[in-house]
């Protein structure tokens, strides 16, 4: 049977493409949090960090299902806005406070966001960490990488690799990941 083609709405736009439906979404959660289990031996020294504001749901959701499995883990939040390298570029409105649940000198921290795209809100996360102590080892995980690095991060933990167009946007929820049209940019509105 021929794959249908993507409908267009009547601005010209085309309908979301889910590519995880909210069992995907789970068990992509579950093998993660397996897997943070399995690379760090245990849960010693591991906290985990929402980035705010589309990973607090993700570090959640993997707290959660990491003390289903082996037992409760630190889990919280950090607010990267004030570190972006793009502050002159564009307004800058903090996402949120930062939640630390206890004290990161030493620790093992898993940064948790929903999308890795360019890698600039993961440097900039990395910032504001260093801001609150020297852990041991950052790790990061992602529930989707679309690819498009501008900075040299990898995540050590993925839901599912994505590869998308920059015109593209993956909208990531706990309920399913889509794909849109990425709205136009400024320049592309003054035209």
């Amino acid at each position: 049977m021929a794959e249908r083609a993507p409908q267009l709405a009547a601005d010209g736009a085309s309908d979301p493409k889910r590519v995880l439906t909210a069992d995907d979404v789970r068990r992509a959660t579950t093998r993660m949090a397996h897997e943070i289990l399995e690379r760090n031996r245990g849960l010693d020294g591991v906290v985990l960090l929402g980035v705010r504001t589309g990973g607090v749901w993700l570090a959640e959701r993997l707290a959660a299902e990491i003390e289903r499995i082996e037992r409760a883990v630190p889990v919280g939040s950090i607010d990267a806005s004030l570190y972006r390298d793009d502050i002159g570029l564009r307004p800058v409105v903090p996402a949120g406070r930062s939640d630390i649940p206890t004290d990161l000198d030493g620790a093992i921290v898993v940064l948790v966001d929903d999308v890795l795209f360019t890698g600039r809100t993961v440097r900039a996360a990395l910032d504001a960490v260093a801001d609150y102590g020297r852990p041991q080892a950052v790790q990061l995980a992602v529930m989707v990488d679309r690819g498009h690095r501008e900075l040299p991060i990898r995540p050590d933990f993925v839901g599912k690799n994505l590869p998308t167009s920059r015109d593209e946007e993956v909208q990531v929820g706990p309920d399913e990941v889509i794909i849109v049209p990425a709205p136009p940019s400024e320049g592309e509105l003054i035209r």
